[in-house]
Protein backbone atom coordinates (compact mmCIF):
# COMPACT_ATOMS: atom_id res chain seq x y z
CA UNK A 1 0.00 0.00 0.00
CA UNK A 2 1.12 3.47 -1.27
CA UNK A 3 2.20 5.99 2.16
CA UNK A 4 -0.24 8.49 0.46
CA UNK A 5 -3.00 6.13 0.15
CA UNK A 6 -5.38 5.79 3.27
CA UNK A 7 -7.97 3.35 2.17
CA UNK A 8 -7.55 -0.52 1.97
CA UNK A 9 -11.04 -1.94 1.53
CA UNK A 10 -9.44 -5.55 0.89
CA UNK A 11 -10.79 -8.81 2.52
CA UNK A 12 -14.13 -7.40 2.81
CA UNK A 13 -17.01 -11.32 2.25
CA UNK A 14 -19.23 -9.95 -0.11
CA UNK A 15 -22.18 -12.00 -1.59
CA UNK A 16 -20.58 -13.85 -3.73
CA UNK A 17 -17.97 -15.60 -1.25
CA UNK A 18 -21.19 -16.88 1.11
CA UNK A 19 -22.50 -18.24 -2.01
CA UNK A 20 -19.29 -19.58 -3.44
CA UNK A 21 -18.61 -21.29 0.51
CA UNK A 22 -21.90 -22.58 0.98
CA UNK A 23 -22.25 -24.26 -2.52
CA UNK A 24 -26.03 -21.83 -3.17
CA UNK A 25 -26.53 -19.00 -5.75
CA UNK A 26 -25.91 -15.56 -5.58
CA UNK A 27 -29.59 -15.64 -6.06
CA UNK A 28 -30.41 -17.50 -2.75
CA UNK A 29 -28.09 -15.94 -0.28
CA UNK A 30 -29.69 -13.19 -1.48
CA UNK A 31 -33.36 -14.33 -0.75
CA UNK A 32 -32.31 -15.80 2.74
CA UNK A 33 -30.46 -13.04 4.23
CA UNK A 34 -32.95 -10.56 3.12
CA UNK A 35 -34.70 -9.62 6.46
CA UNK A 36 -37.71 -7.99 4.86
CA UNK A 37 -38.72 -11.90 3.43
CA UNK A 38 -40.11 -14.88 6.05
CA UNK A 39 -37.46 -16.40 8.24
CA UNK A 40 -36.80 -19.76 6.32
CA UNK A 41 -35.15 -22.61 8.56
CA UNK A 42 -34.65 -25.38 6.17
CA UNK A 43 -31.40 -26.79 6.11
CA UNK A 44 -30.39 -24.55 3.03
CA UNK A 45 -31.09 -21.59 4.79
CA UNK A 46 -29.63 -22.68 8.74
CA UNK A 47 -26.43 -23.62 6.11
CA UNK A 48 -25.93 -20.25 4.25
CA UNK A 49 -26.73 -18.14 7.64
CA UNK A 50 -23.61 -19.97 9.45
CA UNK A 51 -21.73 -19.68 6.13
CA UNK A 52 -22.38 -15.99 6.08
CA UNK A 53 -21.78 -15.77 9.95
CA UNK A 54 -18.70 -17.97 9.94
CA UNK A 55 -17.38 -15.41 7.26
CA UNK A 56 -18.06 -12.30 8.83
CA UNK A 57 -20.49 -10.94 6.36
CA UNK A 58 -22.65 -8.11 6.99
CA UNK A 59 -25.88 -6.86 4.24
CA UNK A 60 -25.40 -3.67 2.72
CA UNK A 61 -22.48 -2.59 4.09
CA UNK A 62 -19.08 -2.07 1.98
CA UNK A 63 -17.31 1.20 0.98
CA UNK A 64 -19.18 1.25 -1.92
CA UNK A 65 -21.89 1.96 -0.37
CA UNK A 66 -20.07 4.83 1.93
CA UNK A 67 -19.03 6.56 -0.95
CA UNK A 68 -22.51 7.15 -2.44
CA UNK A 69 -23.87 8.04 1.09
CA UNK A 70 -26.43 5.18 0.50
CA UNK A 71 -27.95 5.86 3.64
CA UNK A 72 -26.51 9.56 5.17
CA UNK A 73 -26.28 7.20 8.65
CA UNK A 74 -23.34 6.85 10.81
CA UNK A 75 -23.39 4.57 13.52
CA UNK A 76 -21.52 6.32 16.46
CA UNK A 77 -20.72 3.40 19.45
CA UNK A 78 -19.64 4.45 22.78
CA UNK A 79 -19.51 2.99 26.54
CA UNK A 80 -22.65 4.63 28.09
CA UNK A 81 -24.54 8.12 27.55
CA UNK A 82 -24.85 8.25 31.42
CA UNK A 83 -21.19 9.65 31.12
CA UNK A 84 -21.48 13.17 30.45
CA UNK A 85 -18.08 12.86 27.99
CA UNK A 86 -19.59 10.32 26.13
CA UNK A 87 -22.88 12.22 26.04
CA UNK A 88 -20.98 15.29 24.52
CA UNK A 89 -18.91 13.12 21.92
CA UNK A 90 -22.60 11.91 20.66
CA UNK A 91 -23.75 15.39 20.30
CA UNK A 92 -20.75 16.78 18.43
CA UNK A 93 -21.14 14.29 16.27
CA UNK A 94 -24.36 14.45 15.68
CA UNK A 95 -24.13 18.12 14.70
CA UNK A 96 -21.61 17.14 12.36
CA UNK A 97 -23.89 15.14 10.64
CA UNK A 98 -26.58 17.95 10.32
CA UNK A 99 -24.02 19.85 9.13
CA UNK A 100 -23.05 17.19 6.37
CA UNK A 101 -26.80 16.50 5.65
CA UNK A 102 -26.35 12.99 7.49
CA UNK A 103 -27.50 11.69 10.64
CA UNK A 104 -26.18 10.13 13.59
CA UNK A 105 -27.98 7.00 15.50
CA UNK A 106 -25.97 5.19 18.85
CA UNK A 107 -25.59 2.34 20.34
CA UNK A 108 -24.11 1.65 23.97
CA UNK A 109 -22.01 -1.24 25.57
CA UNK A 110 -20.80 -0.34 28.85
CA UNK A 111 -17.36 -0.80 27.98
CA UNK A 112 -18.08 -4.31 27.46
CA UNK A 113 -15.78 -5.83 24.58
CA UNK A 114 -18.42 -8.82 23.41
CA UNK A 115 -21.19 -5.58 23.36
CA UNK A 116 -19.09 -3.84 20.71
CA UNK A 117 -19.33 -6.48 18.60
CA UNK A 118 -23.52 -6.67 18.89
CA UNK A 119 -23.70 -2.90 18.93
CA UNK A 120 -21.72 -2.75 15.34
CA UNK A 121 -23.33 -5.94 14.24
CA UNK A 122 -26.90 -4.03 14.56
CA UNK A 123 -25.55 -1.15 13.37
CA UNK A 124 -24.33 -2.19 10.40
CA UNK A 125 -27.51 -4.74 9.82
CA UNK A 126 -29.17 -0.80 9.99
CA UNK A 127 -27.63 0.01 6.68
CA UNK A 128 -25.32 2.97 8.59
CA UNK A 129 -23.23 3.79 6.03
CA UNK A 130 -19.31 3.36 8.69
CA UNK A 131 -19.09 3.44 12.15
CA UNK A 132 -17.60 6.30 15.05
CA UNK A 133 -15.99 4.15 17.92
CA UNK A 134 -14.82 5.51 21.33
CA UNK A 135 -14.51 1.98 22.44
CA UNK A 136 -11.20 1.23 21.86
CA UNK A 137 -9.03 -0.90 24.23
CA UNK A 138 -5.35 -2.07 24.34
CA UNK A 139 -5.43 -5.22 23.28
CA UNK A 140 -8.49 -6.13 21.96
CA UNK A 141 -8.82 -6.86 18.29
CA UNK A 142 -12.14 -5.21 17.74
CA UNK A 143 -11.37 -2.46 15.08
CA UNK A 144 -8.73 -5.06 13.22
CA UNK A 145 -11.72 -7.31 12.74
CA UNK A 146 -13.63 -4.25 11.14
CA UNK A 147 -10.97 -3.78 9.08
CA UNK A 148 -10.48 -7.50 7.91
CA UNK A 149 -14.19 -7.11 6.90
CA UNK A 150 -14.07 -3.81 4.93
CA UNK A 151 -16.18 -1.90 6.98
CA UNK A 152 -15.68 1.50 7.28
CA UNK A 153 -14.76 3.10 10.64
CA UNK A 154 -13.04 5.62 12.85
CA UNK A 155 -11.88 6.27 16.21
CA UNK A 156 -13.01 8.80 18.36
CA UNK A 157 -11.30 10.52 22.06
CA UNK A 158 -9.76 6.83 22.14
CA UNK A 159 -6.97 5.53 19.66
CA UNK A 160 -5.11 1.93 19.03
CA UNK A 161 -1.97 3.33 16.73
CA UNK A 162 -3.41 1.46 13.72
CA UNK A 163 -7.01 2.78 13.00
CA UNK A 164 -8.13 5.89 11.47
CA UNK A 165 -8.75 8.08 14.81
CA UNK A 166 -9.95 11.72 15.90
CA UNK A 167 -8.06 12.43 19.39
CA UNK A 168 -7.36 15.25 21.78
CA UNK A 169 -3.77 15.94 22.53
CA UNK A 170 -4.16 13.97 26.16
CA UNK A 171 -0.58 13.78 26.79
CA UNK A 172 -0.56 17.80 26.30
CA UNK A 173 -3.58 18.12 28.34
CA UNK A 174 -1.98 15.84 31.63
CA UNK A 175 1.03 17.77 31.23
CA UNK A 176 -1.00 21.29 31.20
CA UNK A 177 -3.06 19.88 34.64
CA UNK A 178 0.15 19.09 36.47
CA UNK A 179 2.28 21.66 35.61
CA UNK A 180 -0.40 24.33 36.93
CA UNK A 181 -0.31 22.66 40.09
CA UNK A 182 3.87 22.64 39.64
CA UNK A 183 3.68 26.42 39.46
CA UNK A 184 1.19 27.30 42.12
CA UNK A 185 3.88 25.57 44.02
CA UNK A 186 2.76 22.01 44.68
CA UNK A 187 5.61 19.08 44.78
CA UNK A 188 2.95 16.31 46.34
CA UNK A 189 0.61 15.70 43.50
CA UNK A 190 -1.48 13.19 43.22
CA UNK A 191 -2.91 11.41 40.28
CA UNK A 192 -5.65 9.38 39.99
CA UNK A 193 -5.36 7.50 36.68
CA UNK A 194 -8.22 6.05 34.51
CA UNK A 195 -8.30 2.79 33.20
CA UNK A 196 -4.73 1.23 31.76
CA UNK A 197 -7.13 -0.11 28.71
CA UNK A 198 -7.95 3.34 27.25
CA UNK A 199 -5.52 5.29 25.23
CA UNK A 200 -7.02 8.52 26.52
CA UNK A 201 -5.90 7.95 29.94
CA UNK A 202 -2.82 6.34 29.40
CA UNK A 203 -1.70 9.96 27.39
CA UNK A 204 -2.93 12.13 30.38
CA UNK A 205 -0.63 9.76 32.48
CA UNK A 206 1.95 10.49 30.46
CA UNK A 207 1.43 14.32 30.67
CA UNK A 208 1.75 14.04 34.46
CA UNK A 209 5.26 12.24 34.55
CA UNK A 210 6.54 14.54 31.73
CA UNK A 211 5.82 17.76 33.76
CA UNK A 212 7.50 16.32 37.21
CA UNK A 213 10.50 15.02 35.14
CA UNK A 214 10.63 18.58 34.18
CA UNK A 215 10.18 20.32 37.21
CA UNK A 216 12.72 17.54 38.44
CA UNK A 217 10.26 16.00 41.11
CA UNK A 218 10.43 12.05 41.91
CA UNK A 219 7.89 10.16 40.16
CA UNK A 220 6.32 8.43 43.19
CA UNK A 221 4.16 5.64 42.46
CA UNK A 222 2.20 5.54 45.58
CA UNK A 223 0.78 8.89 44.22
CA UNK A 224 -0.36 7.15 41.47
CA UNK A 225 -3.93 4.87 42.04
CA UNK A 226 -5.71 3.73 38.64
CA UNK A 227 -9.39 3.99 38.55
CA UNK A 228 -12.35 3.85 36.27
CA UNK A 229 -13.81 6.75 34.87
CA UNK A 230 -16.86 6.68 37.42
CA UNK A 231 -17.30 9.10 40.32
CA UNK A 232 -17.09 6.44 42.47
CA UNK A 233 -14.00 4.99 41.79
CA UNK A 234 -13.04 8.43 42.06
CA UNK A 235 -13.67 8.90 45.54
CA UNK A 236 -12.31 5.88 46.18
CA UNK A 237 -8.98 6.75 45.10
CA UNK A 238 -8.59 9.72 46.73
CA UNK A 239 -9.50 7.97 49.99
CA UNK A 240 -6.56 6.09 49.24
CA UNK A 241 -4.49 8.84 48.10
CA UNK A 242 -5.45 10.75 51.47
CA UNK A 243 -4.70 8.39 53.94
CA UNK A 244 -0.92 8.36 52.81
CA UNK A 245 1.67 9.16 55.59
CA UNK A 246 2.36 11.92 53.76
CA UNK A 247 -0.53 12.99 51.53
CA UNK A 248 -0.37 14.78 48.43
CA UNK A 249 -1.19 18.80 48.44
CA UNK A 250 -3.16 18.76 45.38
CA UNK A 251 -4.91 15.94 42.75
CA UNK A 252 -5.11 15.70 39.35
CA UNK A 253 -7.91 13.30 38.10
CA UNK A 254 -7.81 12.38 34.60
CA UNK A 255 -11.53 12.84 33.82
CA UNK A 256 -14.26 15.00 35.67
CA UNK A 257 -16.54 12.26 37.26
CA UNK A 258 -13.48 10.92 38.95
CA UNK A 259 -12.46 14.38 40.10
CA UNK A 260 -15.88 14.83 41.56
CA UNK A 261 -15.80 12.44 43.30
CA UNK A 262 -12.59 13.15 44.70
CA UNK A 263 -14.12 15.95 45.74
CA UNK A 264 -16.73 14.06 47.89
CA UNK A 265 -14.48 12.39 49.56
CA UNK A 266 -12.40 16.07 50.66
CA UNK A 267 -15.39 17.13 52.03
CA UNK A 268 -16.54 14.05 53.62
CA UNK A 269 -12.77 14.15 55.38
CA UNK A 270 -13.64 17.37 56.29
CA UNK A 271 -10.80 19.14 54.47
CA UNK A 272 -11.35 21.94 51.99
CA UNK A 273 -10.49 22.47 48.11
CA UNK A 274 -8.09 24.38 47.68
CA UNK A 275 -7.65 25.52 51.33
CA UNK A 276 -6.56 21.79 52.00
CA UNK A 277 -5.64 20.43 48.86
CA UNK A 278 -5.75 21.47 45.30
CA UNK A 279 -8.01 19.44 42.94
CA UNK A 280 -7.62 19.73 38.85
CA UNK A 281 -10.09 17.31 36.74
CA UNK A 282 -10.41 17.30 32.45
CA UNK A 283 -12.86 17.45 30.35
CA UNK A 284 -14.93 20.60 31.48
CA UNK A 285 -18.25 18.86 31.36
CA UNK A 286 -20.58 21.74 32.06
CA UNK A 287 -21.42 21.00 35.40
CA UNK A 288 -17.99 21.37 36.98
CA UNK A 289 -18.00 25.32 36.37
CA UNK A 290 -21.45 25.38 38.69
CA UNK A 291 -19.93 23.34 41.66
CA UNK A 292 -19.81 24.96 45.16
CA UNK A 293 -15.67 25.23 44.17
CA UNK A 294 -15.68 25.45 40.47
CA UNK A 295 -13.57 22.62 39.50
CA UNK A 296 -10.25 23.55 37.36
CA UNK A 297 -10.54 21.92 34.26
CA UNK A 298 -8.89 20.54 30.89
CA UNK A 299 -11.26 21.57 28.22
CA UNK A 300 -11.59 19.46 25.57
CA UNK A 301 -12.84 20.47 21.95
CA UNK A 302 -15.67 17.52 21.23
CA UNK A 303 -16.80 19.37 18.15
CA UNK A 304 -13.39 20.04 16.92
CA UNK A 305 -12.47 16.27 17.27
CA UNK A 306 -16.04 15.49 15.78
CA UNK A 307 -15.90 17.18 13.05
CA UNK A 308 -12.60 15.25 12.07
CA UNK A 309 -13.70 11.79 12.85
CA UNK A 310 -16.57 12.06 10.30
CA UNK A 311 -13.94 13.98 7.88
CA UNK A 312 -12.04 10.79 8.57
CA UNK A 313 -14.99 8.39 7.76
CA UNK A 314 -16.58 10.53 4.88
CA UNK A 315 -13.32 11.37 2.67
CA UNK A 316 -9.91 9.79 4.59
CA UNK A 317 -7.08 10.90 5.06
CA UNK A 318 -4.91 13.38 3.05
CA UNK A 319 -1.49 11.21 3.86
CA UNK A 320 -0.77 8.61 5.99
CA UNK A 321 0.62 10.84 8.36
CA UNK A 322 -3.02 12.63 8.58
CA UNK A 323 -4.92 9.02 9.79
CA UNK A 324 -4.40 10.39 13.12
CA UNK A 325 -5.78 13.90 14.23
CA UNK A 326 -5.48 15.52 17.02
CA UNK A 327 -6.73 18.45 18.55
CA UNK A 328 -5.44 20.27 21.31
CA UNK A 329 -6.89 21.13 24.60
CA UNK A 330 -7.15 24.28 27.07
CA UNK A 331 -6.53 24.17 30.86
CA UNK A 332 -9.50 26.76 32.70
CA UNK A 333 -8.41 27.31 35.70
CA UNK A 334 -10.76 28.18 38.54
CA UNK A 335 -11.17 28.18 42.07
CA UNK A 336 -10.55 24.64 43.27
CA UNK A 337 -6.93 25.10 42.63
CA UNK A 338 -4.62 27.55 44.69
CA UNK A 339 -0.74 27.64 46.23
CA UNK A 340 -0.24 24.86 49.15
CA UNK A 341 -1.51 26.26 52.34
CA UNK A 342 1.95 25.71 53.85
CA UNK A 343 3.01 28.06 51.52
CA UNK A 344 0.50 30.84 52.38
CA UNK A 345 0.70 30.09 55.90
CA UNK A 346 4.27 29.16 56.72
CA UNK A 347 2.70 25.80 58.72
CA UNK A 348 1.01 23.03 57.39
CA UNK A 349 -3.14 24.12 57.71
CA UNK A 350 -3.73 20.85 56.60
CA UNK A 351 -4.87 17.73 59.46
CA UNK A 352 -2.73 15.16 59.36
CA UNK A 353 -4.50 11.30 59.11
CA UNK A 354 -5.16 10.93 63.12
CA UNK A 355 -7.11 14.37 63.10
CA UNK A 356 -9.32 13.88 60.01
CA UNK A 357 -13.36 12.85 61.14
CA UNK A 358 -14.20 9.37 60.68
CA UNK A 359 -16.34 8.69 57.79
CA UNK A 360 -19.57 10.00 58.02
Amino acid sequence: MNDDEPHERQGRVTILDVAAAAGVSKSTVSRILDERLPRSENATARRVRQVAESLGYVRDVSAASLRRGQTNTIGVIVPRLTDTVMAMLYEALARACTRTGQFAIVATTDDEPRADRKAAQTLLQRGVDGLVLSTAREGDDFAQELADRGVPYVLALRSDGRSLASVGDDRLGGYLATRHLIDLGHRRIGLIAGPAYASSSRGRVEGYRQALAEARIADDPALVVESTFGIDSGADAAERLMSAAEPPTALFAVNDNTAIGALSTLARLGLSVPGDVSVVGYNDIPIVSRLPTPLTSVRVPFDQIAADALDLLMRGPVTRADRLRIAAPTLIPRQSTATPAQTRSGISGRRGPESRPSAR
